[in-house]
């Protein structure tokens, strides 16, 4: 009987990993399997992996793992532990695998699914292209010629998309019929960016748009080419930023025709304060948000921190079906944690943003960095605060794109049609424009 008693793995990268476990640190195990799985011998691999897994109490993923770290070649044991991983949240650890599986048995469906969705979920969609265009000949529309329409958008190969798309035939079971609209919802959006946006690798609010819906405001302006491609990684926003976003939700509103009569504030402190400020410079009303509110703009700060918020989960989940007239507009939108809710518009992408009126770093008198204290001042003055404010664009490190204000409204002007259309679905990747993330 096989048992992983005294057994370690031998590979330098897998025994920085068990070492990690030795202290008891899960996540540090993850991260260096995530750096070095997919070129290490899959039975040790399993080691790893059962022994942490068996330490978070996952015992579905330990079960696995042990079945393969003892039949390491077996088709079975392959898929089991892929399966495994993609239920657990770790997917990147079930590529190789599934991979694998799929070699052994390779007119299986049911693997190369599951190998999709893996890829799907690590956003590594043009992998999920290259597993389905080779089995094309022998699979099925639905789901996959779906999801090579939807992978080949992800991808950003709009050529390929157009052409599977044109192949597709509708869905005979009801359950498709969602995706189905989304998907020509995607498409529809993507005609109507094109004669104004590049929609390369680049075009981060074009593919933005396509992908999601939303109308980005600003490109950070700085580190465009350095890997960052428009999006922050780490921002201390301002009041500045704040009435910059706002005015350009306004040239938004105004490109498009979309003439709101309110704005609706959501429950959270800095949704509040950014709602309060937005009233002023729309020159509209402010008011409780009220489910189903028509003709009004639903001002959030960070839509994550919504859900944090009394009453927040219930709110969001009234938010993903439009209202006709209503505009959902995000300040500070976390690309990497993405709210579970789209919104129509959004002043910036960020990995983490601090708010102006929570406590910013700075530098103090003894060379140390430290945090300063809240600004603790009523909803009323951190707005009146935005409402002063310097709207005049950063200059960043001058070797980003300028980012102008015509070029959005010309932007929003093109998109006008297919802008606000359908539900407000999660976004489950970040797209085709890559953008450097940090641990």
């Amino acid at each position: 009987m096989f048992s992983r008693r005294n057994r370690r793995p031998k590979s330098p990268e897998l025994l920085k990993a068990w070492e990690c476990l030795d202290g008891g640190d899960i996540p540090g195990a993850l991260r260096q399997l995530r750096s070095g799985v997919q070129t290490e011998p899959l039975g040790e691999v399993a080691l790893v992996v059962a022994r942490a897994a068996g330490a978070a109490g996952f015992d579905d993923l330990q079960q696995a793992a042990t079945a393969l770290a003892a039949r390491p070649d077996k088709a079975q044991e392959l898929y089991d532990f892929g399966y495994a991983c993609i239920e657990r949240g770790v997917s990147y650890l079930a590529i190789p695998a599934l991979r694998q599986a799929l070699e052994q048995v390779p007119g299986s469906a049911r693997v190369m699914r599951e190998l999709v969705a893996a890829c799907e979920r690590e956003g590594r969609h043009r992998e999920a292209v290259e597993v389905l265009t080779a089995r094309e000949d022998g699979f099925a529309d639905w789901p996959d010629r779906y999801l090579l329409v939807f992978n080949a958008l992800m991808a950003g190969d709009l050529p390929l998309a157009r052409r599977q798309h044109a192949l597709l035939t509708d869905p005979d079971d009801t359950i498709w019929l969602p995706a189905q609209a989304r998907q020509r919802r995607m498409l529809e959006r993507a005609a109507s960016a094109e004669p104004v946006s590049s929609l390369d690798l680049t075009d981060l609010r074009g593919w933005q748009y396509v992908i999601g819906g939303t109308v980005l405001g600003t490109l950070s302006p700085y580190g465009f080419d350095a890997g960052m491609t428009g999006r922050y990684a780490w921002l201390q926003d301002s009041y500045d930023q704040c009435l910059r976003g706002l005015l350009r939700l306004k040239a938004l509103l105004e490109a498009t025709g979309v003439r709101p009569r309110s704005v609706s504030l959501l429950p959270d402190r800095g949704s509040r304060v950014l709602g309060l400020a937005a009233a002023e410079v729309l020159g509209l009303p402010a008011q409780p948000f009220a489910p189903g509110g028509q003709d009004t703009v639903v001002v959030a700060y960070d839509l994550n921190e919504v859900a944090r918020a009394d009453q927040g989960p219930e709110t969001l989940g009234e938010l993903f079906e439009r209202a006709p007239g209503q505009v959902l507009h995000e300040h500070a939108s976390n690309w990497t944690d993405p709210p579970v809710v789209t919104a129509d518009s959004v002043t910036l992408l960020h990995q983490s943003a601090t708010a102006p009126w929570e406590g910013q770093l700075r530098q103090g008198d003894d060379g140390n960095v430290e945090r300063t204290a809240p600004d603790e001042r009523p909803e009323a003055d951190l707005a009146a605060e935005i409402v002063g404010a310097d709207p005049t664009a950063d200059e960043g490190d001058r070797d980003s794109p300028a980012d102008p204000v015509e070029r959005l409204t010309a932007f929003a002007h093109a998109v006008r049609g297919s802008w606000q259309q359908g539900d407000r679905a999660r976004l489950t990747s970040s797209g085709p424009v890559p953008s450097s993330r940090f641990a």
